[in-house]
């Protein structure tokens, strides 16, 4: 069973800015995307950026500009650079990973969720 091993997440000032990483603990034989995703209280799960077979990039509207999501394919890891933080960025970030099957069927794994928070 691959795991998802998330770092990186703490308490930093609006403006500031921090780095999620996410490593696979071992390959998957087939990933098909990796991204983070966010939650506050009281809101629905979202994706904020995904990088689909390590090339194309997909964010969210309310963090373009602002946060860049890299894949280092060797290391089975994700990162996420979020600069010009705000205080409506606060949440719990989860890795997200999704493996496609050879019957074209996906798996989807989650990590147990990083906190970041931005105080204003």
């Amino acid at each position: 069973q691959v795991q998802l091993v998330e770092s990186g997440g703490g308490l930093v000032q609006f403006g500031g800015s921090l780095t999620l990483s996410c490593t696979a603990s071992r390959s998957p034989l087939s990933l098909f995307s990796m991204g983070w995703y966010r939650q506050a209280p009281g809101t629905q799960r979202e994706s904020v950026a995904t990088i689909i077979t390590g090339v194309t990039t997909k964010y969210h509207e309310s963090v373009k500009g602002r946060f860049t999501i890299a894949a280092d394919n060797d290391k089975n890891a994700v990162y996420l650079h979020m600069a010009n933080l705000k205080p409506e960025d606060t949440a719990v970030y989860y890795c997200h990973a999704a493996i496609l099957h050879s019957d074209y069927r996906f798996t989807d794994l989650w990590g147990h969720g990083t906190q970041v928070t931005v105080s204003s």
